[in-house]
């Protein structure tokens, strides 16, 4: 029972571990040439950014999205380094 027990503790802090270790930090940046001219007269570029798909990291490319009425500016979404690691802030209209 005890070994049981032992084995079981090992697999369990084993198992948080790894599950608490930060994202490796993103690669750099991709050039995009943003393709002109827009699409339509609400449309503005999204820059293409990297998506950690839970193993690597992998691009996802730039497109034209349509802005809100309401929405002043476009904030790319961005990794930021973090006392918990690195982690992705979304993309959003502000």
């Amino acid at each position: 029972m005890r070994t049981i027990l032992l084995a079981c503790a090992c697999v369990i802090g084993f198992s948080v571990a790894a599950a608490a270790q930060p994202y490796p930090p993103p690669p750099p940046g991709r050039y995009e040439a943003v393709p002109p001219p827009p699409p339509g007269e609400r449309m503005v570029w999204r820059p293409g950014h990297w998506h950690w798909d839970g193993y690597r990291y992998e691009w996802r490319p730039g497109h034209y999205i349509v802005r809100p009425a309401i929405a002043n500016r476009w904030v790319p979404g961005h990794w930021a380094n973090t006392p918990r690691g690195w982690v992705w802030v979304a993309a959003h209209w502000e």
